[in-house]
């Protein structure tokens, strides 16, 4: 079998990828995405994430406005302990701004986001992931923003409410060109900008590949001290599991560094696989101690599932929150899905 490219995306072009930089043909292409995302998943989406509104958006008010009893999935740490011992009934604190909150979405589009091995690339499912979860947190009121990286933060939107908003982080998102060869990602410089200009507390997705040098994993528990982090983990199962493909030109995106190996030989696959499952292990380590939940998303994945399994996570969240507790092993969710 004659070599191929396994870490060069071998999608084959379709219309959105042939999409000129035009700014009109990117904004073109980013509205008619979201227009199929809003019809696709954010319709379906709509029923089944009835009545979770209180569960998955809450903000960080700070006026005191009223109080009331204490409901199933309010936040303990709201509970107006002088009035409850005088009335001998839970009462919580209403705030002004309950139910406003601000979310960031920390992008990781650096030159490994670019693989996939079937429909989807990684750095296209980070585009639609975060272009359903902001018009999902914008149709509220809620404000987003986006700091991009590639082998720099070099693109920061400030976090605003509307569908606008929205729009105008995916087109920079698909502004951005491929890197190519660019040397290692160093995540932790994504994490320490994102320290630095998310001032208030807030929402904060940081969607990556977490392919990158070490050292990301203090910034990353820093970043949580401050505010309510999930780590959206992108991955492509090929990662994970090599088929017999025969001989293929391995590239590392992020090098260039090229090596031919025989995939027929399965004691190389089983030696890709067992160095697979120590990087995740690693990784997983690294998640856990930085104090964060982690939603895995991989190219082959549904996008809806990988919403309710999000869904999922703020309801554990809240259970926790109110004392029920969950072992830790739960925090990261990845699709059941082979």
């Amino acid at each position: 079998m004659s070599s191929a490219s396994v870490f060069r995306d071998p999608i084959p072009e379709t219309p959105a990828r042939r999409e000129s930089p035009d700014t009109t043909h990117v904004e073109q292409g980013s509205d008619a995405l979201l227009k199929r995302l809003e019809w696709t998943v954010l319709r379906r989406l709509d029923g089944l994430l009835q009545g979770d509104y209180r569960t998955l958006w809450r903000g960080t008010g700070l006026d005191l406005a009223d109080l009331r009893e204490y409901q199933h999935h309010d936040d303990v740490r709201h509970i107006d302990w002088n009035v409850t011992a005088r009335l001998q009934t839970p009462y919580v604190r209403q705030f002004t701004e309950d139910r406003e909150l601000s979310a960031w979405f920390l992008v990781d589009l650096s030159a490994s986001v670019d693989f996939g091995s079937d429909r989807l690339t990684k750095r296209r499912v980070a585009r639609e992931f975060v272009g359903v979860l902001s018009r999902l947190l914008t149709r509220h009121g809620n404000r987003v923003g986006a700091l991009l990286y590639g082998t720099a933060v070099d693109t920061v939107v400030p976090a605003r409410n509307g569908r606008t908003q929205v729009l105008h982080i995916l087109q920079r998102m698909a502004q951005r060109p491929a890197e190519s060869a660019a040397g290692a990602t160093q995540l932790r410089d994504l994490l320490t900008a994102g320290q630095r200009i998310v001032k208030r507390r807030s929402t904060v997705f940081v969607v990556s590949d977490f392919i990158s040098a070490p050292g990301w994993e203090r910034a990353l528990s820093q970043l949580a001290q401050r505010h309510e982090v999930t780590a959206v983990r992108l991955y492509d199962p090929l990662e994970m599991d090599l088929p017999d493909l025969g001989l293929v030109t391995m590239r590392d995106a992020e090098t260039g560094e090229q090596i031919l190996v025989d995939t027929q030989d399965s004691g190389f696959r089983k030696r890709f696989a067992a160095a697979a499952e120590r990087r995740e292990n690693t990784l997983r380590e690294g998640l856990a101690r930085a104090g964060v939940d982690t939603l895995e998303l991989a190219t082959d994945d549904d996008l809806m599932d990988a919403i309710l399994r999000f869904a999922d996570l703020r309801r554990q969240r809240a259970r926790i929150a109110t004392g029920g507790g969950a072992p830790s092993h739960l925090s990261a969710w990845r699709s059941a899905s082979p």
